[in-house]
């Protein structure tokens, strides 16, 4: 592994959990706010923005609760980076909230957050949650 670091991020989301996970778990939902569109073969994700496609491999998920993610980019290079999604709900307010946890040049910490912080406006813009 060289010299990415680990981050998490929280946010707050007013809508059902099984909702979301719909949102962060089909080709379709996430094609509404994560990347212009989504195409998925099996585990392999490909991910389209304008003119530029990357692929992920889904790792793992967990219905209702969590999808966890590696670009084969990383893969091919043996790096064990990945970015995960979880939908977390506080038992006793049954606030909803999603974790992101991904990985960061220290140099692009603040902007990799940054597009965080726009692609969960995108998703809450989706579900019309403020």
């Amino acid at each position: 592994m060289d010299d990415k670091i680990k981050f998490e991020i929280e946010f707050p989301i007013h809508a059902s959990p099984q909702l979301l996970y719909q949102y962060i778990s089909t080709p379709s939902g996430l094609s509404e706010w994560f990347s212009d569109n989504v195409n998925s073969r099996g585990e392999i994700f490909a991910f389209i923005w304008d003119d530029s496609e990357e692929k992920a491999k889904l790792l793992s998920k967990k219905s209702g609760e969590r999808v966890k993610f590696r670009w084969l980019a990383d893969e091919e290079d043996d790096l064990s980076y990945y970015f995960e999604i979880r939908i977390q709900v506080d038992e006793i307010t049954k606030d909803v909230s999603l974790i992101v946890t991904d990985f960061a040049e220290e140099d692009e910490l603040d902007e990799a957050k940054m597009l965080w912080d726009n692609q969960i406006s995108d998703l809450k813009q989706v579900l019309g949650s403020t």
